[in-house]
């Protein structure tokens, strides 16, 4: 392993020891799981509400999103995005001791996250979204999470209770081509100055993924972990399970328990969820198994 922990303005990480819980704070109209926390007016109230309770429950981590990123959904201009997260931004790093992360993959939107008080970045498009990210985020030492990503709007499939779905995701291998096209995200951040114990991989679960391969590559996810970088795994809700249980957004809290159980016996060290909750008490169990002798 590359790096055994992350020190983040006061905050460490010891990476093997736990699972940590990102909380998702989606700050948009159309969010894919319907718990989007944007009504227009301005209000930022529902989403330090949802915050404080995250916090209360457990939750290590607050990922703050102005843009969707359920399949065939719309981009949003930066300064859109910018107006929606910085207010949320500012008052959670005003009220709460916990670690701000900006879900955006455009440089002006998470320089203007770290500087009012974000933390770190966690960009879906690995750095290859905008040029301009990886020195953002080198300039301001923070840490960033580099997802793998395939998406195409012309392979999905969209079902009315259970959400957009990817078909025919063409891979050759797909453990060797999820893990290749990491490392070339990784090696884009360590040319622009990022250090290996501030990068963080995701594989992308949902992102240019049959329901299938997104279940390979949970029952797979050591083979990312070895790689020597620390690994979270964003399995909240999304479509794969529904396609599996038959089950809309709302009804998913059982399956996504049983990715994020199955992900941290594969050595998932951060789990990205919808339900705060209810994912702190199974990670906490599943490490009372799994990392019972560390």
């Amino acid at each position: 392993m590359k790096t055994n922990s992350l020190s983040i303005n006061g905050h460490f990480l010891n990476w093997g020891t736990c699972t940590y819980v990102m909380g998702i704070l989606n700050l948009t109209p159309d969010s894919f799981s319907g718990d989007g926390l944007l009504n227009g007016s301005g209000d930022i109230s529902l989403a330090l509400e949802q915050a404080e309770r995250f916090v209360s429950a457990g939750a290590t981590i607050l990922d703050v999103g102005g843009e969707s990123t359920r399949p065939g959904s719309e981009p949003v201009p930066a300064k859109a995005e910018i107006e929606r997260v910085i207010p949320v931004v500012e008052a959670l790093a005003a009220e709460f001791d916990v670690l701000i992360s900006i879900d955006t993959y455009k440089a002006a939107v998470a320089d203007t996250a770290l500087k009012a008080g974000a933390d770190m970045v966690n960009d879906v498009w690995g750095l290859k979204g905008d040029p301009g990210l990886a020195a953002v985020v080198a300039g301001y030492s923070a840490p960033i999470i580099l997802m793998h990503n395939r998406s195409k709007p012309a392979s999905i499939e969209v079902r009315e209770r259970l959400g957009s779905a990817y078909q025919g995701a063409d891979y050759k291998n797909l453990l060797e081509d999820v893990r290749h096209e990491l490392l070339e995200s990784v090696s884009l951040a360590k040319q622009a100055g990022i250090p290996d114990e501030h990068i963080i991989l995701d594989p992308g679960i949902g992102f240019g993924k049959t329901v299938e391969q997104n279940l390979e590559l949970i029952d797979r996810l050591d083979e990312i972990r070895d790689l020597g970088y620390p690994v979270l795994l964003g399995p909240s809700r999304k479509s794969f399970i529904g396609y599996a249980l038959d089950l809309p957004p709302e009804q998913r809290i059982e399956g996504t328990a049983a990715a994020v159980s199955v992900g941290i016996t594969r050595g998932a060290d951060i789990v990205r969820v919808h339900d705060v909750e209810y994912m702190v008490r199974f990670a906490r169990m599943a490490d009372a198994i799994v990392r019972r002798s560390k």
